[in-house]
């Protein structure tokens, strides 16, 4: 006799059911049955389940997989990472893999699938390796919201911070704390000090070192008019040190205008700086380098996006 699953349907659940394969929905299926009856779970808990096993399932089926011994481990994290750019907060990505990962245990035990590929994810690390970030078209967009035409001195130091975080990679603690002696104009680079003391030389690019240069000379003499002698890079309206927070609120009031909807914040583009030079080729030694890392391991959580250029690469081995 078959146990009845108290199932809420959602208008999202409906229509993924309806254009599911066979094989990805009799797993669910089969799955929650097993969890529900054997091990007692709550309706809310079978609920939220089967929501998200439906939501990564259409995910696989959107990519012409019809059963889950078909899935591989890079597509079970590329729909983590697919989560992470709809804007899902990191514990409903984390609540996800869960999900996943429990349906493989049983679906491996019961021998569904001939093995576990989400053994080696470990939660933890795998919220370490998939780093949020900006698509290029976003990080154009977030630049735009302050023009490079414009006049005010507060639009021009707005535009020179976008730039030179996107540029260069630096923690806004970095940038903050840049003094006029750190810029080299000549060979476009800033001298950083950052964690640890330890100092380097990061090359900012000629987009960024030209609305660097515009703050400089037009835009921050303004606004150092009762505190000319401030050694400071970025300054406020009133004169003084520029503070994280404030550049935190930049984001904030940027975001909407440039039509970004995921939750933003100024380390993100760091993570875009490093993530579009390793998927445009760059060495992860000299990104590590830029960015003061101390270990390469804390770099190679942007490798994750490098999946396409090293398969096109493979490609051309001769035993491909």
């Amino acid at each position: 006799m078959k146990f009845k699953i108290p199932v809420k349907k959602t208008p999202e659940e409906k229509v993924g059911k309806e254009s599911l394969p066979v094989g990805l929905e009799s797993g669910i299926k089969y799955f929650i049955e097993h969890e529900f009856i054997e091990r007692g779970f709550s309706e809310n808990t079978v609920v939220s389940y089967r929501f998200d096993l439906t939501s990564a399932a259409n995910f696989l089926a959107s990519r012409q997989i019809g059963h889950w011994r078909e899935a591989s481990y890079d597509d079970i994290l590329e729909y983590i990472y697919f989560l992470q750019q709809e804007g899902k907060a990191s514990t409903t990505c984390a609540r996800h893999l869960v999900a996943i990962k429990m349906l493989y245990r049983f679906l491996t035990s019961e021998d569904i699938v001939p093995k576990d590929i989400t053994l080696v994810m470990d939660s933890p690390k795998l919220w370490k390796m998939l780093p949020e970030f900006l698509s290029v078209d976003e990080v154009t967009n977030l630049l735009n919201v302050y023009s490079n035409r414009s006049d005010d001195p507060l639009e021009i130091r707005n535009r020179a911070i976008f730039e030179i975080l996107y540029a260069s990679g630096l923690r806004v603690s970095e940038l903050v704390n840049l003094n006029l002696n750190s810029v080299d104009m000549e060979n476009e680079t800033v001298r950083v000090e950052g964690k640890g003391n330890k100092v380097r030389i990061v090359p900012i690019g000629l987009p960024a070192l030209r609305a660097l240069d515009k703050y400089l000379q037009k835009a921050r003499p303004q606004l150092i008019e009762k505190n000319p002698t401030l050694p400071w890079v970025f300054v406020s309206e009133h004169g003084n040190k520029l503070d994280r927070v404030r550049v935190w609120q930049l984001f904030q009031e940027a975001a909407p205008v440039a039509g970004i909807r995921k939750k933003i914040h100024p380390h993100l583009l760091r993570h875009s700086f490093a993530s579009h030079l390793l998927a445009n080729g760059a060495d992860l030694r000299v990104i590590q380098e830029m960015l003061g890392h101390a270990d390469i391991s804390t770099t190679e959580i942007y490798t994750h996006v490098d999946n396409k250029r090293l398969l096109a690469i493979h490609k051309l081995h001769p035993r491909h």
